[in-house]
């Protein structure tokens, strides 16, 4: 979920607003139809605000209702996201050219951007999926333990890292997982000298991903590349490194200064 930034003084603050995007992130994977009540309960709101936001978002066409008791997104959403994508014209540059890098490589590579202490995918490929990892453009993942995240985190400060993630025990989603922020820390410095990251079964356990950063004209860090591959995967790493880089440079050839 989008962290939330700084909160605008009072009088400049719409909640409504606040309240219905809770409302549209309340679905989800697990949470595809969700009665008024339920919609209430992941929002957070009373059963009465859910009612009319839905109303109001079933009558702008983001949500509908076949029954009368169970909403579910509808298409329209998508072009929530989709404005975004399109606000930043080297998205497609991206995904132009991670399909073929993944047909080469054999094995999935994504792009992804930082928000707040998450990663988003932006573009994505995966010629060979892997069993169990479902991701797609859109996907969100938490940025230490990814190798995109990574090598995203590294870009920063130490402070603004600190500031992003908090004082800790980070997230376990391994025995292998970094959850002490000096740790994680230190581990960012030898990133930022090698220039890529290896992340070893950090966020699921036989998972592995390398990752570069994917710089802008201006010479700083604006995405991130990464590729997927399994435990029993013997690829050639620096090969794998260096593919990532000649991707990472041509994209980042059309990131704007």
């Amino acid at each position: 979920m989008p962290q939330r930034q700084d909160q605008p003084a009072d009088g400049d603050y719409v909640q409504s607003l606040d309240r219905g995007l809770a409302v549209i992130r309340a679905f989800g994977a697990n949470r595809p139809r969700l009665t008024l009540s339920e919609a209430a309960a992941q929002a957070g709101i009373s059963r009465a605000a859910a009612r009319r936001l839905l109303l109001t978002l079933q009558a702008l066409g983001y949500v509908g209702s076949e029954d009368g008791k169970h909403f579910a997104l509808r298409p329209a959403v998508l072009d929530l996201g989709y404005a975004y994508l399109a606000s930043q014209p080297w998205w497609r540059e991206a995904q132009r050219h991670i399909g073929p890098l993944a047909a080469r490589l054999g094995h999935p590579c994504a792009v992804g951007v930082l928000d707040g202490a998450e990663v988003v995918y932006v573009a994505y490929a995966a010629p060979n999926p892997v069993a169990g990892l479902d991701r797609s453009v859109g996907t969100r993942l938490p940025a230490h333990a990814t190798a995109i995240g990574r090598v995203l985190l590294a870009g920063l400060e130490p402070a603004q890292v600190a500031a992003l993630l908090g004082p800790g025990p980070l997230d376990a989603f391994t025995p292998f997982t970094r959850v002490a922020v000096p740790d994680l820390l230190d581990g960012l410095a030898a990133v930022r000298q090698a220039g890529a990251c290896l992340v070893d079964q950090e966020l699921r356990l036989g998972l592995r991903s390398l990752g570069v950063p994917i710089m802008g004209r201006d010479g700083r860090i604006r995405a991130g590349l990464s590729m997927s591959f399994g435990l029993m995967d013997k690829p050639d790493e620096a090969a794998m490194r260096a593919a990532l880089a000649t991707a990472a440079a041509q994209i980042g050839q059309a990131v704007a200064g």
